[in-house]
C-alpha cells in the first residue's frame, strides 16, 4: 500500500481528502504544520507529499525547499494543494521542485483524486 504524506492545517480538508485517498487504497500519513510535515517525510520516506503553502510553523515553501534538498526525500514527488493563485507563487513552488500545483477551488475532490493518482503513476 502506497503511502501518501497530507500536510494541511485545515482539519476538515484534511479528513475529507484523506479519506478519499484512503479509499483508493492509499495509507494516509497527517501533518497540521510544516515542521511535523517535514520530519514524517523524513521518517516514513512516503511516494507522494500533499503540501498546502499557508501552514503553521513553516510555510509551504519552506517544506518543499526542505525536502528538495535533502537526499532522503528530494526525489518524493511533491503535490502543492492550496488557495494561492498568484503567478508568482505557482512559479517560486514550481522552482523549488513542485511536481504539480493545484488550486483547492478549482477542482472538485473527485478530480484532486485523480490528478495524486495520475501522479504516482507517471
Amino acid at each position: 500500500m502506497k503511502q501518501i504524506l497530507f500536510i494541511e492545517d485545515e482539519s476538515a480538508l484534511q479528513k475529507t481528502i484523506g479519506e478519499a485517498l484512503r479509499q483508493e487504497g492509499f495509507e494516509v500519513l497527517a501533518a497540521l504544520d510544516g515542521e511535523i510535515g517535514i520530519r514524517t517525510a523524513k521518517e516514513k520516506h512516503p511516494a507522494l507529499i500533499i503540501v498546502d503553502l499557508v501552514l503553521p510553523k513553516r510555510d509551504g515553501f519552506e517544506v518543499l525547499e526542505e525536502l528538495k534538498k535533502d537526499e532522503g526525500t528530494k526525489d518524493i514527488p511533491v503535490v502543492v494543494l492550496t488557495n494561492l493563485e498568484d503567478l508568482k507563487g505557482i512559479q517560486r513552488a514550481i522552482d523549488l521542485g513542485a511536481t504539480t500545483y493545484l488550486v483547492k477551488s478549482n477542482y472538485r475532490l473527485e478530480e484532486v483524486v485523480e490528478k495524486i493518482k495520475g501522479v504516482l503513476e507517471s
